[in-house]
C-alpha cells in the first residue's frame, strides 16, 4: 500500500454484510484522511442478449435492477456519512458484473472491501462468490469483514511462514498494527508434514526438537528488521505446533484484524487463493486482510 493510492474502495449490494463493510471501510478512510470511494456493479448487459428476455420486459427489469443498485448505493452514502460528516465520498454504478468490476476498481485503490455475503449468496455459503473471488485476483490487499469488526482494542495477527507471498503480509501488517496503535501478533504454525521439495510431495519429519528449532529461527528471519522501521509496534510471537489454519483462526477470536498472504509455502501456482487464507476468509471471527503478491508492471 501506497500513498499514490488515495482511496478505500468497497462494493455494496444492500446486504447486510454489505453494511458492515461499508461502517468498517469509512472507519479506516476517515482515520487514514482517504477518500472513500463507494461501488455497485448493476450486471444488467444479460438482460438483453443471452438473458431470455428482450423489449419492454427487459427494460422494465432494468429500471428496476437500476433502481435497486441506486437504493444501493444511497443507502451506503448516507451510512458512511454518518460514520464522517468531513468524509470525502465518492460513488460509481457501472453496468458491469460485480467481480471484474471490483478487480479493475482494485487497480486504483489502496484497500478494497467487501462484505462476508451477497444478496446472492446462498444460506450455506459462508462467503459470497464476490469476496472469494476478489480476494484470489485482486491488485490490492482485500479486507474481508467479518466476525467482529468493530473492535478497535485487539491486536492484529498476522500469518508468517517461509512462502515468497508472506514478506508482503508481514509489511501491511505492521503498517495496520502502527497506524491503529496495537501490537502485532505474529503467528507462525507447522506441522511434521511439510510439502517443501520440488515435487510438492509430503515428507515426514521425525525430529520435532530440531525442527522447533529451525521453525523459530525462520520466524526470526522473517521478522528481522521490521522492528527498527516500526519501533512502536509491540511484537508477540506465537510459534506453535500446528496447522496455520487452526493457529490463526484461534487468534481471530480477540484480534481486530488477521493479515494473511493469498498462497502459503505449500501452494500450488494454479491456487489463487491458499488452504490457510480460504479458511479464515471462511471462518474466522474478525476482519481478514488478503494480501496478493506485487503484479510486476
Amino acid at each position: 500500500m501506497t500513498a499514490n493510492d488515495p482511496r478505500i474502495t468497497v462494493g455494496v449490494d444492500g446486504s447486510a454484510g454489505s453494511a458492515a463493510a461499508v461502517t468498517w471501510a469509512a472507519e479506516l478512510a476517515s482515520r487514514r484522511h482517504l477518500q472513500l470511494k463507494i461501488v455497485h456493479g448493476l450486471q444488467v448487459a444479460g438482460l438483453y442478449y443471452g438473458g431470455g428476455m428482450t423489449g419492454i420486459g427487459a427494460a422494465t427489469l432494468f429500471e428496476a435492477v437500476q433502481a435497486d443498485g441506486e437504493r444501493a448505493i444511497a443507502d451506503a452514502r448516507a451510512l458512511a456519512a454518518s460514520v464522517d460528516k468531513e468524509l470525502v465520498i465518492v460513488t460509481d454504478l457501472p453496468n458491469d458484473p460485480p467481480v471484474p468490476m471490483l478487480i479493475e476498481e482494485s487497480r486504483h485503490a489502496r484497500m478494497l472491501v467487501v462484505g462476508r455475503t451477497g444478496t446472492g449468496g446462498f444460506a450455506d455459503m459462508l462467503v459470497g462468490g464476490t469476496a472469494a473471488a476478489v480476494a484470489a485476483h485482486a491488485h490490492c490487499p482485500v479486507a474481508i469483514i467479518r466476525g467482529h469488526h468493530d473492535s478497535t482494542t485487539g491486536p492484529v495477527a498476522v500469518g508468517i511462514d517461509g512462502g515468497p507471498n508472506s514478506e508482503q503480509a508481514i509489511a501491511v501488517a505492521f503498517e495496520e498494527a502502527s497506524l491503529r496503535g496495537v501490537p502485532l501478533v505474529a503467528v507462525h504454525a507447522w506441522n511434521d508434514i511439510t510439502y517443501e521439495d520440488t515435487r510438492g510431495t509430503a515428507r515426514i519429519l521425525t525430529q520435532p526438537e530440531s525442527l522447533e528449532e529451525g521453525e523459530d529461527r525462520l520466524l526470526t528471519e522473517r521478522l528481522a528488521g521490521w522492528p527498527e522501521k516500526y519501533p512502536d509496534v509491540e511484537i508477540r510471537r506465537v510459534l506453535v505446533r500446528d496447522r496455520p489454519r487452526h493457529a490463526l483462526l484461534d487468534v481471530s477470536a480477540e484480534a481486530q484484524l488477521v493479515v494473511v498472504g493469498s498462497r502459503g509455502r505449500g501452494g500450488f501456482t494454479g491456487m489463487l487463493l491458499g488452504s490457510t487464507s480460504q479458511a479464515l476468509v471462511q471462518h474466522a471471527q474478525c476482519p481478514v486482510l488478503v494480501v496478493r503478491p506485487e503484479r510486476k508492471a
